[in-house]
């Protein structure tokens, strides 16, 4: 049985997502389903379920040529204020519903777009209002997400006295040019004001992401972001492998020219970069704990946000585009903001599609995304899912032994190295069969 998706990825960068997010997949969510949630959202919750809360920004100073997210540039003070007011409308009618009324998130999360685009003073209107819906008494993690340029260190200390533990700073490279001609707003030099700006605020836990396989990254520009990354010292490092997503500049271009192929580095080279940044993150005391994450230390340094979904927490995602998970219905907002603002501001939900998943496919979500970690363990699901996943997916975990990808030892599987740099490719053999056509998100 073969467990590596077949080509492009295994060959050279062609358009497309291959990073699994979800199970299951988007394509497969409809309309239809988006009209049960008013029933779903009537009951209450089980009370053990964790609830986390995302809110997307999705301002910027500049689109980057890979962004694939919802984002819009050059908008207005009153623009952005009536969409924020927006957000905390769809909030409110969450918290007041009794599937979400009374429970107290866990965690909360601030994605864009750039959530640093904001003003100071938005950003206290928005997280005063958000702690008035919903308390965060009990939320053991706040993450926001930051563009080094944005920042500075009134507005880093003032991010740190919102509440905010987890500040991720989307780096992506260290070499000026190479920001610039994949369309980053920032520069190198803004980099190290930033973060040491970051430290000084005294954040818990700064996590920097990283890009392999950038437009005109080269072998030794790569080894050089290392060795900077490696001298700054952050808590988390987050590395992707680059994608071309169809709605991206780059694609755009592509399709102008013609051309098939990104013009990115191919899969091979994008994994031994991050191989690579691994090994030399280890050497120097890290450890790997995801396909994309190493960790200074990981007793001290969390991911709730990620951990907690991955194990089926409920998430209320609020804003345009936005996805939520609650009570095994996933969702997402409408992905146009005046139509987002004018159906939130008329009453209603601004849901445009979403699925109701099975029991088998709750398991199958969880099982993939925890095998992004690296290892499963069978005693969870037969706990949680009273199913033996050992046996339920035998032919699977066969195919990636057979390919020394990884093994049983015990009650856990543990993923290879090699498995752990492609993890993404080897996910597909777990789907349902209805699913396993789906090559893209």
């Amino acid at each position: 049985m073969s467990t590596e998706v077949t080509s492009p990825e295994a060959g050279e960068t062609t358009a497309g997502n291959y990073f699994v997010a979800n199970y299951p997949p988007f394509h497969f969510w409809d309309k239809g389903t988006a009209q049960h949630l008013e029933e779903l959202l009537s009951k209450p919750a089980a009370k053990e379920t964790p609830l986390g809360v995302y809110f997307h920004i999705p301002f910027c100073r500049k689109r980057c040529h890979f962004c694939y997210f919802r984002v819009y540039t050059e908008r207005s003070a009153g623009e952005i204020q009536r969409y924020l007011d927006a957000g905390m409308a769809e909030l409110e009618r969450y918290a007041g519903a009794p599937f979400v009324n009374g429970r107290k998130p866990k965690f909360i999360y601030f994605g864009g777009g750039t959530p640093s685009y904001l003003s100071v003073k938005q950003l206290r209107s928005v997280t005063d209002r958000m702690k008035e819906l919903l308390s965060w008494d009990e939320v053991e993690e706040v993450t926001f997400e930051a563009e080094p340029g944005t920042l500075n260190e009134g507005k880093l200390q003032a991010i740190r006295e919102l509440g905010v533990t987890r500040l991720s700073l989307g780096v992506e490279n260290f070499d000026s040019h190479i920001l610039e001609i994949n369309g980053r707003a920032h520069r190198a030099d803004e980099i190290q004001r930033a973060y040491k700006a970051a430290r000084d605020a005294g954040f818990p836990q700064i996590n920097i992401d990283l890009i392999s396989g950038m437009v005109e990254e080269t072998e030794d520009n790569w080894r050089e972001n290392i060795r900077k990354l490696i001298e700054l010292e952050p808590d988390c490092v987050t590395i992707y492998q680059m994608e071309v997503p169809y709605n991206t500049g780059i694609f755009k271009q592509m399709k102008a020219e013609g051309k098939l192929v990104a013009p990115v580095a191919n899969w091979a080279t994008k994994r031994a970069w991050t191989g690579y940044a691994f090994a030399e993150l280890e050497k120097a005391g890290y450890t790997v704990t995801s396909g994309y994450t190493a960790v200074r230390d990981p007793e001290r340094t969390k991911f709730v946000y990620r951990d907690s979904l991955w194990k089926g927490a409920d998430l209320i995602g609020a804003g345009v585009s936005a996805f939520s998970h609650i009570g095994g219905v996933h969702f997402q907002n409408m992905t146009e903001i005046e139509q987002y603002i004018d159906t939130v501001t008329g009453g209603n939900l601004p849901v445009l599609r979403a699925m109701a998943t099975t029991p088998e496919e709750r398991l199958i979500r969880e099982l993939i995304l925890q095998l992004k970690l690296g290892r499963v363990q069978a005693a969870y699901f037969q706990q949680k899912f009273g199913v033996d996943v050992k046996s339920r997916f035998a032919l699977q975990w066969q195919g990636l032994e057979q390919e020394t990808l990884g093994q049983w030892t015990g009650g856990q599987f543990d993923l290879t190295r090699e498995a752990l740099l492609k993890v993404d490719s080897l996910l597909h053999p777990f789907f349902l069969p209805q699913h396993q056509n789906s090559r893209y998100a």
